[in-house]
């Protein structure tokens, strides 16, 4: 070791990364027998690093080298690795090292890892040489019983540890933890204070003698003083320094404990402790786009750790990610269903989730306590005020504000209970005198909010006016103030005060929003695409802004590509950020991209782990791109990951569906009627496939269900009379039908019943029926519609236009019939088919079927260029739609460019049977 030598009297400084190298440089000469000597000496100087470096060497030398796996072991255990110094422990036990050496830092090791009951069961009858390692070890296994909940198996181990050796510092603790946990206090603290008059540089024993302090007497000072003098005398002792980072974060000093964690992140960065401090850290400084990082960091270390997992479904109910919040909190309470504050933050999550039944479900635990805390009082009022029950939310939160008076949210919510009963005098003047008497605004936004719902709109203005007198150089309350003038229609007004909220913010996103769409309601897209450039300048990494972005390309007709590489930059710019993500799956399935839509759905399912949604995601790209296998495998994690939700249910009933396992489809949709008797696409699914398998009994049964589940709606009536209809029972479905008229004048309902007297040519009764309901519902345009559509089926033109035209007089903004009725008065010959289709496009823009009607009724009027146009942006909004590019190439056949016509309709002949249209392909090349 002659360079270390000289670098030291030379008085060099080596860099840690300097060290290791030379350490591997001294290693690669030095024989195995000393390299084990060297990491022998390097763990009796507790540098554990260095220890770690040459059993490394020894292994790389001898990989079977049982005392080198142990020394490896033991290094790491020391050094903070748990993990993997049971990993290398093991080892060498099967490298034939003695057990009675491995026994005891094998144990420690579990202990560490909390695998409580794998360590009884492996070490209960274990019994070792040495008197010191043998009380160590039933020290080790009277904590392991202990956190089991088996005291008298804790107490035998630890006797058998004192009388091993009376005066084990480590049994003492031991016992001094027991009558702490038995609330004798001070007889845990005159043993803590035995053993540091023996041993002053204990540092458990410091520890210990906070936690009682701290616990026990309430006495945080104190315990700070006790925790400081653990990591004073062990610098690198991670359970003291998290203390004294949590004693830290309580009282609100969180720089100081940022400074702390620094240093455990300097002893030991991978601890579950220093990560999990560090997130927990991030999260109280609301900094969400680190915490999720974070957590995501800490979840993947420590998947099945109750306290990981609800501080992750907290950072996500900050972040209002409710459905990953849900799954996380859901975890949390499978592993330990006592832990109350991850009940408390599902509740909440479900309550912000519009999911009042689930809320009221998961609350009712913690309403088993006969002294229920103001929170949980204050959470129930909330529950039971989304429910609708006001009397008993009045009572939660009356007895939450009598036990926390000044708690502000708490006496809010208890106000707004009287605005719900119509007490509005009481309720109106509660909330003022909270938002005149308290410097937080939660009052002042809940008085805006009631004032708004009911239109009193210049009452929400003064109440805007009190909030900017607290929040003066805040863009909150010129954006509100701006809402509120919109709601008047004060376009002026309320473009002053957004302009006013992003002089003070030029990153608030609500008001950079509410101009963009007031510039395009003025049809300014380019002055709209500014506003969010402007927030991109100031802020570049904001997703919002950038998702705007692409959203505007869209409306305006962008290519897919130019749209989803917008989103991808959103994506990029926030990795962790599931809405992004989702959006780019969601927007090329959209677009009929499943290659594409699988690619971002698996970068966002390795990037973010564990998202029900973003995993969804996954399996609906998997089965658009036609790997059925894989996207069960996916909706099976879903529903794994939200057992009662009916959904993923849902989506694993259609994919069995595609894959034609019409029994697996039937028992996951059975399975969603469990969890959701009345779930109306389940039933439906059912009885799909009932009628498929020819029970038409079993079908009407579930039409039955529905109908008794739905009495005021139509919508069982329409499926027991399409069951009939599918079986060509016209009577019974006409019966149907018409009984659920008499429940609901539905024109899907009258549709179906004339379609129904018309397969049983009763035609007079049928136009008897149509006469009647057209006077009867002289604004049902759903109906004409079908009127329109039918004739147009029939070829019957003049009447087709007839219907349309109706439409149109009665609902002016209807692209559909527009789009239509230009397709027939082109049919008809006559004048204004295109002025028509125009009229379809300016209602509906970038809709690819309107710009394709226009395209092909110019080329009927022989304007090539302008049908060129048109159907080209056809095709680049929808690229794989083979019908658009048949029509186009009779565009080019009818300006006469039969090059470019073979060219669209040879890519059509390679479709094969994909494309349906194969004899009007071969008819138009062979005319060419």
């Amino acid at each position: 070791m002659k360079h270390l030598k000289f670098l030291s009297r030379t008085g060099t400084f080596v860099g840690s990364a300097l060290l290791v190298l030379v350490l591997y440089g001294c290693g690669a000469g030095e024989s195995r027998e000393a390299m084990l000597a060297s990491a022998k000496t390097y763990l009796a100087k507790n540098d554990f690093k260095a220890a770690i470096i040459q059993a490394k060497n020894v292994l790389q030398k001898d990989g079977n080298s049982a005392e080198g796996r142990y020394l490896l072991g033991v290094a790491m255990l020391r050094d903070g690795n748990p993990a993997g110094a049971e990993a290398e422990l093991r080892k060498a036990l099967s490298f034939d090292h003695p057990r009675e050496l491995v026994a005891l830092p094998l144990a420690q090791a579990l202990l560490a890892q909390r695998e409580y009951k794998k360590l009884t069961d492996e070490f209960s009858d274990t019994e070792l040489g040495s008197a010191a390692d043998q009380a160590a070890l039933k020290t080790v296994l009277a904590t392991a019983y202990g956190a089991q909940g088996k005291p008298d198996l804790s107490r035998d181990a630890l006797k058998a540890a004192l009388v091993a050796d009376p005066q084990n510092p480590a049994a003492l603790l031991v016992g001094a933890r027991e009558k702490a946990t038995a609330r004798d206090f001070d007889g845990a603290l005159a043993i803590v204070e035995s053993i540091l008059a023996r041993q002053p540089a204990n540092h458990e024993a410091w520890k210990l003698k906070g936690d009682v302090i701290r616990y026990g007497k309430g006495q945080m000072d104190d315990a700070l003083v006790a925790y400081n003098k653990a990591v004073e005398v062990k610098p690198d002792f991670v359970a003291g320094r998290a203390e004294v980072v949590k004693i830290l974060m309580g009282q609100g000093k969180l720089d100081d404990a940022a400074g702390q964690l620094e240093l455990m992140k300097k002893a030991a960065p991978d601890n579950y402790q220093t990560k999990y401090l560090e997130t927990l850290l991030a999260y109280q400084k609301k900094d969400p786009k680190r915490a999720r990082e974070l957590s995501q960091e800490l979840v993947k270390l420590a998947p099945n750790n109750p306290q990981a997992l609800q501080l992750a479904g907290a950072i996500e109910l900050q972040a209002d990610s409710l459905v990953q919040a849900e799954a996380y909190l859901g975890k949390t309470l499978q592993l330990a269903p006592q832990a109350a504050l991850a009940r408390r933050l599902l509740v909440t999550t479900y309550l912000r989730s519009n999911q009042g039944d689930k809320a009221l479900a998961a609350l009712q635990p913690l309403m088993k306590n006969e002294n229920p805390d103001a929170a949980t009082n204050a959470l129930a009022g909330q529950v039971y005020l989304q429910s609708g029950d006001v009397k008993k939310a009045q009572q939660f939160l009356a007895e939450a504000s009598r036990q926390d008076p000044k708690n502000t949210k708490t006496r809010t919510s208890l106000a707004l209970t009287h605005l719900a009963e119509g007490r509005d005098e009481t309720g109106f003047a509660e909330l003022q005198e909270i938002a005149s008497a308290e410097s937080g605004v939660t009052a002042d936004l809940a008085l805006i909010s009631a004032h708004l719902r009911r239109k009193e709109f210049d009452k929400a203005l003064k109440a805007i006016d009190a909030l900017e007198k607290k929040q003066a150089d805040k863009p909150l309350p010129p954006s509100l103030r701006g809402r509120v003038l919109l709601a008047k229609n004060d376009l002026a007004g309320a473009r002053k005060n957004f302009e006013r909220a992003l002089e003070l913010d030029a990153t608030h996103f609500a008001s950079a929003a509410a101009l963009a769409a007031l510039d395009l309601a003025e049809k300014k897209p380019d002055d709209a695409r500014k506003r969010f450039e402007s927030v991109l300048a100031k802020d570049p990494r904001n997703g919002k802004a950038m998702l705007a972005l692409a959203e505007l390309r869209a409306r305006s007709g962008g290519a897919k590509e130019e749209v989803a590489e917008l989103i991808r930059k959103a994506v990029n710019a926030n990795p962790t950020d599931m809405t992004a993500r989702l959006l780019l799956v969601e927007y090329l399935l959209r677009n009929n991209d499943p290659k594409q839509a699988l690619s971002a759905a698996q970068s966002a399912v390795a990037a973010i782990p564990e998202n029900p949604e973003l995993l969804d995601a996954l399996g609906r790209s998997q089965q658009a791109s036609g790997d059925l296998n894989q996207a069960l495998v996916s909706y099976n994690k879903v529903v794994a990951m939200q057992p009662q939700s009916p959904l993923p249910l849902m989506r694993l009933a259609n994919a069995h569906m595609a894959g034609k396992d019409r029994d697996a489809a039937a028992a996951a949709l059975r399975k969603v009627l469990v969890i959701k008797p009345d779930f109306l696409d389940a039933q439906k699914g059912l009885m799909a496939l009932a009628l498929e398998g020819g029970r038409l009994a079993d079908a009407l049964t579930l039409a039955g269900s529905v109908q008794k589940q739905r009495p005021k709606e139509v919508v069982g009536y329409l499926l027991e009379g399409d069951a009939q209809a599918s079986q060509q029972k016209w009577d019974q479905a006409v019966e149907a039908y018409r009984r659920g008229l008499k429940q609901l004048a539905s024109p899907e309902l009258a549709a179906k019943l004339h379609l129904a007297l018309g397969k049983q040519d009763k035609t007079a009764e049928r136009d008897k029926f149509a006469a009647t309901w057209l006077k009867d519902n002289p604004k049902d345009t759903g109906f004409r519609l079908y009127l329109a559509d039918a004739a147009l089926t029939a070829q019957d033109y003049a009447g087709a236009e007839k219907w349309y035209q109706d439409v149109i007089q009665i609902q002016p903004s209807n692209a559909v019939a527009f789009n239509n009725l230009a397709w027939v008065t082109g049919k008809l010959n006559k004048d204004g088919a295109v002025a028509y289709a125009e009229k379809a496009i300016a209602l509906v823009p970038n809709q690819p079927a309107y710009a394709d009607t226009l395209a092909m009724l110019l080329s009927e009027k022989n304007n090539y260029a302008q049908a060129l146009e048109w159907e080209n942006k056809a095709l680049a909004l929808q690229p794989e739609n083979a019908v658009f590019r048949l029509n186009l190439a009779k565009i080019h056949i009818k300006g006469g460019k039969k090059d470019l016509a073979r060219k669209e309709l040879d890519v059509l002949a390679k479709l094969g049977d994909k494309f349906r249209g194969q004899t009007e392909v071969a008819s138009l090349l062979k005319s060419l």
